[in-house]
């Protein structure tokens, strides 16, 4: 099973024509979008820039996404938040918007709920999907500090899942493999940075991929 990941695009729509291009070379068989796919803009908005995506795509909000992101996007793509998908024998989990910020942004969410959000679709070796990193992991601005949800990480403390698939934090790219889960933040798609992700016989094998100029 081979996807793309994509993540806080802001609205960059010329990247979209990289997005797909990606698909092709990689012959991905669906998109997972990780949010921001807005910049403060609207869920009509939302809908006409993932229906230029020529894949199949799960996506959900991210924190500079409109509260209707879920409800307007659902003829061109899969809501994932707060629900879940079975993918290539596996079960996706989702749940859009971040922890709580400094800037007060339009889809933020309390611990509680992020967690709450999360269990009820939980299980044992799921993909998880989430804007937010977990706390600790992949989550560190540049002034050193580690900004992501302790909710989040204790659903990795308590499912496992096989792959936690995360954005938000622009400088935070990378994948790390951590107890046997294997953490990716595949950069801000507005600069034409994913991940192409393959995963054979509960093998997770990541490829990222960078601005053309990189």
């Amino acid at each position: 099973m081979k996807f793309l990941v994509i993540t806080d695009l802001h609205q960059n729509v010329p990247m979209i024509d990289r997005i797909n291009a990606e698909i092709e070379r990689s012959g991905a068989e669906f998109v997972l979008f990780l949010g921001d796919v807005t910049d403060f803009g609207t869920g009509e908005q939302a809908a006409d820039i993932i229906s230029k995506i020529r894949s199949k795509v799960y996506a959900i909000p991210g924190n500079c996404d409109p509260l209707d992101l879920p409800q307007k996007i659902g003829g061109v793509a899969v809501d994932m938040h707060g629900n879940a998908a079975d993918v290539g024998g596996y079960r996706l989990v989702g749940l859009g918007g971040s922890n709580i910020t400094i800037f007060h942004t339009a889809f933020e969410l309390e611990e509680e709920d992020l967690y709450e959000g999360l269990r009820k679709n939980a299980c044992e070796g799921m993909i998880l999907m989430t804007h937010a990193p977990s706390y600790g992991i992949l989550d560190e601005i540049p002034s050193g500090a580690n900004v992501g949800s302790p909710a989040i990480k204790r659903i990795v403390d308590e499912f496992h899942p096989i792959l936690a698939l995360s954005g938000h934090i622009h400088e935070a790219i990378g994948c790390k493999v951590i107890d046997g889960t294997t953490f990716v933040n595949p950069g801000p798609a507005k600069e034409g940075r994913c991940a192409v992700i393959d995963i054979t016989d509960g093998k997770v094998d990541v490829e990222l991929t960078g601005p053309a100029s990189e």
